[in-house]
């Protein structure tokens, strides 16, 4: 696969993560909105980062961290913001060998906040569109 395509396979995944999200939120299934986010948003800077960089995206979760890998390739850098909401985000990443952490979580995500996070992670996954020429 060429670059183009790597960045496409990425791009598709996170926006069905997108729409799982909002599925989540119709449901009421809080944790799994923000955790969907965490997963479009890593994702699709997976994806820019196989667009922007020669090798295999790393096996993180950390969004600022990948991001900040290819960062200077970019057509315009990463706001400090989207740097913040982006810490914000892997937070919310769910690791199932620990389920204690996913029921301590899950107790404090409210309707609200996850319809914040959706709401949040649409706007800076449409930004992250504009970074791909």
């Amino acid at each position: 696969m060429n670059a183009q395509e790597k960045y496409e396979y990425w791009l598709d995944s996170a926006q069905y993560d997108l729409n799982v999200a909002e599925s989540m939120l119709r449901d009421g299934h809080w944790l799994y909105v923000v955790f969907m986010c965490q997963q479009a948003i890593e994702k699709l800077a997976k994806g820019l980062y196989s667009f922007y960089m020669p090798d295999t995206p790393p096996r993180l979760h950390n969004i600022k961290a990948i991001a900040k890998r290819y960062e200077a390739s970019l057509p315009s850098p990463v706001p400090e913001d989207i740097y913040d909401f982006f810490d914000t985000l892997t937070s919310y990443y769910l690791n199932n060998r620990y389920p204690d952490y996913i029921s301590k979580v899950g107790s404090q995500i409210s309707e609200s906040e996850a319809s914040e996070v959706l709401s949040d992670t649409k706007k800076v996954f449409e930004w992250l569109l504009t970074l791909k020429p």
